[in-house]
């Protein structure tokens, strides 16, 4: 007896692919696994450069004392300079008062008289440097300082003039300050055309900052 044949066809290979058989079968896990190596790199990749380019916090407490400490800094400058302006003494063009061959001969005065450009900056500057020595008046005032200049005794000396406003005292120790900060003179090289010279700079001081008369307390 003749075997009988399937009723139904056999399934073809597109039919297969379909159902999910056949050679499709292993498609399915390896693109599942290259989306998931492609999601791990770009990880890698992406997080070191979010935690280098994330701005740093910066806790509470330190940029309040950050900010603490520059607004210091900007008070003490402030001061710094107010103190500095009060404290600043101005001086008038030097006056070449006498020259002569000696102190106690009739001489020049004015034009008349060589500039001794050396000895009036170095007497400039021994002003300004002494500034703590001007009276304490509480109130402004001028010393006009005089110096003498002997190239024969090699000798300098340095006092208040008539017409600073003080006089006294105070105002010559002040002098006296000046003349200790004059530099040590080389008097060879120090060109002149008389023996003996007068030379004097009115000095004006400001009033004092009321402040600085207030009691400190710690």
């Amino acid at each position: 007896m003749a075997s009988s044949k399937p009723s139904f066809p056999a399934p073809s290979e597109p039919n297969l692919r379909r159902l999910g058989v056949g050679g499709g079968t292993s498609e399915r896990p390896l693109r599942a696994q290259i989306v998931v190596a492609a999601v791990v790199v770009l990880l890698i990749v992406a997080v070191p450069l979010y935690v280098l380019r994330a701005p740093s916090i910066e806790p509470q407490g330190d940029a309040e004392a950050s900010a603490s400490n520059v607004a210091k800094r900007a008070l003490i400058r402030t001061t710094l300079d107010a103190g500095k302006l009060k404290s600043e003494v101005k001086l008038d063009i030097p006056q070449r008062v006498k020259c002569s061959a000696a102190s106690n001969r009739d001489g020049n005065e004015g034009t008349l008289c060589d500039r001794l450009i050396v000895l009036e900056e170095a007497l400039s500057r021994a002003i300004q440097t002494t500034t703590e020595c001007a009276p304490k008046t509480g109130k402004e005032g001028t010393i006009n300082y005089v110096l003498t200049v002997d190239f024969t005794a090699k000798r300098l000396n340095v006092f208040p003039g008539a017409s600073g406003q003080w006089k006294g005292p105070q105002a010559k120790a002040a002098t006296q300050c000046v003349l200790k900060a004059m530099p040590e003179i080389q008097w060879d090289s120090v060109p002149h055309r008389y023996r003996y010279y007068m030379i004097a700079i009115m000095a004006n001081y400001p009033a004092p900052d009321p402040l600085e008369a207030l009691p400190e307390f710690e």
